[in-house]
């Protein structure tokens, strides 16, 4: 379901990707929230020399990155309440060679205090996407008073 079609959504998806906008790591690794609807989340990045390992692969922590933001931001969308990572399974399938990496996420099941969230990852090369990872998140749903107490004061 599109943000045009649910006016409730709407509201959710601004609010997300205001939030995301404020992430100074998403910034700093150059990601960029390019699809959300209710349940889900895709995000990509451009391949850049600071994002490769050794052997010009994109780095793990970079896939895990993905994994992190993609399954916490998919299931905040399911309620429109915030929410935090509380645990997440990762493996790597391939080396994530290419010019982006994109990671697809989808809850599996929305619950009021955790949700279940899947995340694939691909790589995309010449335009052809190879499966590099894939990942199981437990994501802690916060009310919004939680989340009001644990904002910053820059925030």
């Amino acid at each position: 379901m599109r943000a045009e079609a649910d006016p409730e959504f709407a509201a959710v998806a601004e609010r997300i990707h205001a939030n995301v906008g404020r992430q100074g790591f998403m910034n700093l690794v150059g990601a960029e929230l390019s699809e959300l609807s209710r349940g889900t989340c895709t995000i990509a990045v451009e391949r850049r020399p600071e994002l490769l390992q050794q052997h010009g692969f994109f780095h793990g922590g970079v896939t895990a990155f993905l994994v992190d933001n993609a399954t916490t931001i998919a299931a905040a969308t399911s309620r429109g309440q915030p929410a935090l990572t509380a645990e997440y399974k990762l493996n790597l399938l391939s080396p994530a060679v290419g010019e982006k990496l994109i990671c697809r996420a989808r809850v599996i099941k929305p619950g009021r205090q955790v949700s279940v969230v899947a995340a694939d990852v691909f790589c995309v090369s010449d335009g052809v996407e190879k499966h590099t990872a894939t990942a199981l998140a437990s994501i802690a749903m916060l009310s919004e008073d939680v989340a009001a107490q644990t904002k910053s004061p820059a925030a």
